[in-house]
């Protein structure tokens, strides 16, 4: 049973599913795909580069991992109560508590002295509906997604706005618990069908044993006093917060969990990393690809236009798409032989020409007048030739690109209705219009 399967079970019904020995597995497997990816001496450095923070991050998680160490967060809307929460499983006034909204204004962390020896840390975070509030809102999405167990806490039944947290938070497969806290104000029978309301909302995301009450921090009650005079008097008499449930969650699930909860976290982490490496390889393969396929389409127009013999044209294009070719597959990693660069680009052309005949028969029109001329070629004559051969260059390039994008193979459409598309996607004349005002340029200069 993979770790996401594993998790998908405990989501569904909240009980452990790892053995002490498998959660020690998990975590040696998570540490080693976070330090495969510090290792990892393909990525190039700009892609290093641009994802610092990540690797900083890595070396975090690394840490937290062999000191053993579990990040348990509170995640909710303003004011339900998350500091309370946490100071009443602290025992300690360790987070600021305040009446106001949005007292809590950036992500804060405290030891839990109850289960130090574990390392386990309590994050508290902004309220995610906080007006005028995006940063901050953010910034608690942010620690709920570096986060081992994520407690979701609500104060009544749930608003749209926390649903919808809820879903996300699910989509990022943290462990979840739920927690009605401030259950004081409610009578038994009025508590009992907020908690059915709550698993109807979290159906297939919480487990039920994992929607608990808590009362982190019970309004004062008034009681009536009699005096020794007769007298009765009302004063409030202050009570203990009761987090028993919510505790006792928690200590089982990091029990039976406590490591595959860290591993689980740095598993995703690395999967995530893995995928946000593998785009900006893409984006930049692809940015360097058209740049080199535009360099190959201005050397290719300017030769032709350059050049007054017909033969030596074609050979001279023929020679600089094979090269172009074999600079692509370089540049994805899929390095062509010369042979395989010239089977690619036979394919290649095999299909322009079918879908563009009439353009190859300008070409060659074009190439005649040069004959014609005697090898003096009007600017005019030599502009449209070399726009012309730039063109081709642009649609050989991009339909080897396309090939070597998708590790060499067309896909399940073929050569024919790749490059079909290919051509679609492009403005002929635009195209031509830019490639004789660059060609012109080049040769006046």
């Amino acid at each position: 049973m993979s770790l996401r399967e594993r998790w998908r079970r405990f989501r569904r019904r909240g009980d452990p599913v790892t053995t002490a020995d498998e959660g020690q597995d998990h975590l040696l497997r998570a540490a080693d795909s976070l330090r495969a990816l510090l290792d990892d001496a393909s990525i190039p450095a700009p892609v290093r580069a641009s994802l610092a923070a990540d690797y900083s991050r890595i070396e975090l998680m690394l840490d937290k991992l062999e000191n053993g160490h579990v990040h348990i967060a509170v995640f909710g809307r303003v004011s339900v109560g998350k500091s309370a929460l946490l100071n009443a499983l602290l025992g300690d006034a360790a987070f600021q508590v305040g009446v106001l909204h949005g007292t809590t204004t950036r992500a804060e962390h405290q030891a839990w002295r109850e289960v130090q020896v574990q390392g386990v840390h309590l994050i508290d975070t902004p309220g995610i509906n906080e007006l005028s509030g995006e940063e901050r809102e953010a910034l608690a999405f942010d620690v709920a997604g570096r986060s081992d167990l994520v407690i979701f806490v609500v104060d009544a039944d749930m608003t749209s706005v926390e649903v919808e947290a809820l879903q996300l938070l699910a989509r990022s497969q943290r462990p979840l618990l739920l927690v009605l806290n401030k259950a004081d104000r409610y009578t038994a029978t009025e508590r009992d069908a907020l908690l059915a309301r709550l698993a109807e909302h979290s159906r297939g995301i919480v487990a039920p044993q994992n929607i608990v009450a808590a009362m982190a921090q019970p309004v004062p009650q008034r009681v009536l006093k009699v005096l020794p005079d007769g007298r009765e008097v009302e004063e409030e008499r202050s009570r203990e917060p009761d987090v028993s449930a919510l505790r006792g969650r928690i200590l089982a699930i990091l029990e039976a969990e406590g490591k595959t909860l860290a591993a689980l976290n740095a598993a995703l982490f690395a999967g995530r990393l893995s995928d946000e490496i593998g785009t900006r390889l893409t984006a930049i393969r692809h940015d360097l690809a058209a740049r080199t396929i535009r360099m190959y389409c201005l050397g290719k127009g300017v030769a032709v236009a350059l050049n007054p013999i017909p033969v030596a044209d074609l050979l001279a294009a023929a020679t600089l798409d094979v090269a172009l070719v074999m600079h692509l597959s370089r540049i994805y990693g899929l390095p062509l032989t010369r042979t395989e660069a010239g089977r690619l680009l036979t394919t290649i052309a095999a299909q322009l020409a079918a879908l563009m005949g009439a353009i190859w028969g300008i070409h060659l029109a074009s190439s005649a007048l040069k004959i014609a001329s005697a090898g003096l070629s009007t600017a005019l004559t030599a502009t449209a030739q070399g726009a012309l051969a730039w063109y081709a260059t642009l649609l050989v390039g991009r339909a080897a690109e396309n090939y070597l994008a998708h590790g060499k193979s067309w896909g399940e459409r073929g050569p024919k209705r790749v490059v079909a598309d290919i051509v679609q996607s492009l403005d002929r004349d635009s195209v031509l219009r830019e490639a004789r005002e660059e060609i012109l340029a080049r040769l006046k200069g």
